[in-house]
């Protein structure tokens, strides 16, 4: 079997956000990812290999190549490494995510789940736009052809006009209970600062693709994705990365705390970044988040070479402005991307500080795990390569059911009125652009 990929290069002209779109809603397979990174939007559908990991262990299945199953031994980032380097597939890049309660595992099993914790895919049928040019990759003629004929294909029926949902209505009393706890505890000294997220259920069926055109125009992420992979729906518009790596080894992350309400009043957002400037509580709040990112770099690249390049810039994301920073490395000598992955991941922004005390607070505090939620999306490729960014700001679908999630930093100083508007504001970077499903207009 031929196991190189049939290629092509195509002039683009329409918006990639739209292409990508059509390659998800009538692309060869029924399984996808979409990424975008920096300018370019990558589509990956199909399967050539697929690389999971749970509980039980980590799996590999290849195209003509069986199963390969490593069980588990506390090591599962080793063991996704190992596996990867046994890809046959020329100059393969996967696409996947990563659960939340991966960040569980180096502890054991007991608070792991039962759920997936990574999914990887080297597709089957790939599309990577920039410049306005699109470069198709196939497994075979027939789905190269496939592939062109969606890329090059007619423009789609206008997309419905989203339904806002109504975030501020659910849920308040309940949180605003946990963030009154969890400073209690920060006070009492058990932890720093930690991140708590609450669910909001969405009772409509909602076009995810639909939501994802509607929500990228207005949105202005660092990454954004839409995916249907290993029984998980979701579309999102993360406003951060967890790490890229590059090939010479050069790492980076992004750290975002503290937020304020982005409106369509300038005078009143440069009102509100100026509050959040001055702000001890968010200014605190950030830098020990910029700390923490720092030390865990610091495990993983070479002695002196990680800096923070940009301190407390502000970001703006979608209905919300961000305090942002930059942290950034080199790899020392036998480390790859998925140490530095191990190191930072979760991100210290989704999760807290200390980060084990911070994962009791969330087991103790929150209604139901997390999943995807302040997860990663990411894609990883044969010369070492990674970006992977930090899901938030998503609409999730699995099993039928439908939500959206959001958290805010909780510090000594927190007050429950805060937080939860701070939650009310992150959701509306989707809420606002919920498309129903046809069957739901």
């Amino acid at each position: 079997m031929n196991r190189h990929y049939f290629e092509t290069r195509v002039p683009l002209s329409d918006d990639p956000t739209v292409v990508a779109a059509r390659l998800a809603s009538d692309g060869p397979y029924s399984d996808y990812v979409v990424y975008e990174s920096g300018g370019t939007w990558f589509y990956a559908s199909g399967c050539r290999a697929e690389l999971t990991l749970d509980r039980d262990g980590a799996r590999l299945r290849q195209e003509d190549a069986g199963e390969v199953f490593m069980p588990w031994d506390g090591r599962p980032l080793w063991q996704v490494t190992k596996l990867l380097d046994t890809v046959t597939v020329p100059a393969w890049r996967a696409y996947g995510w990563a659960a939340f309660e991966l960040s569980y595992a180096k502890d054991g099993l007991d608070h792991v789940g039962d759920g997936r914790l990574l999914h990887l895919t080297v597709p089957a049928a790939e599309v990577r736009i920039a410049h306005g040019r699109a470069h198709l990759r196939a497994v075979d003629q027939e789905t190269l052809t496939a592939l062109l004929d969606v890329v090059a294909g007619a423009a789609p029926a206008p997309v419905a006009q989203p339904k806002p949902l109504d975030v501020r209505g659910t849920g308040e009393v309940a949180y605003r209970s946990i963030v009154e706890n969890a400073v209690g505890e920060i006070n009492a000294g058990e932890l720093h600062k930690v991140i708590l997220s609450r669910v909001v259920q969405v009772d409509e069926e909602v076009d995810l693709v639909g939501t994802y055109v509607a929500g990228r125009k207005g949105n202005n992420p660092a990454r954004s994705f839409l995916l249907n992979l290993g029984g998980i729906e979701a579309c999102g518009f993360s406003p951060e990365i967890v790490v890229k790596v590059s090939a010479d080894g050069t790492v980076v992350s992004q750290p975002l705390a503290g937020t304020r309400a982005l409106t369509n009043d300038l005078i009143m957002n440069e009102r509100l970044r100026a509050d959040l400037l001055g702000s001890a509580k968010e200014v605190y709040e950030h830098a020990i988040s910029v700390k923490v990112g720092t030390d865990e770099l610091v495990d993983v690249c070479v002695p002196g070479s990680v800096e923070v390049p940009e301190f407390m810039a502000i970001r703006e994301r979608g209905s919300v402005q961000h305090l942002a920073s930059r942290v950034a490395g080199r790899l020392a000598p036998g480390y790859g991307a998925w140490d530095a992955f191990g190191a930072v991941f979760p991100a210290v922004t989704a999760s807290g500080v200390p980060k084990d005390a911070a994962y009791t607070a969330i087991r103790r505090h929150e209604s139901e795990p997390r999943g995807l939620y302040s997860g990663a999306v990411l894609t990883v490729d044969h010369n070492g390569e990674m970006d992977a960014a930090l899901v938030l700001r998503s609409a999730y679908r699995v099993a039928g059911r439908t939500w959206l999630r959001a958290g805010a930093g909780i510090v000594g100083q927190s007050t429950p009125d805060r937080e939860y508007e701070e939650t009310c504001e992150k959701l509306e970077s989707v809420a606002r652009y919920l498309v129903p499903a046809r069957s739901a207009r």
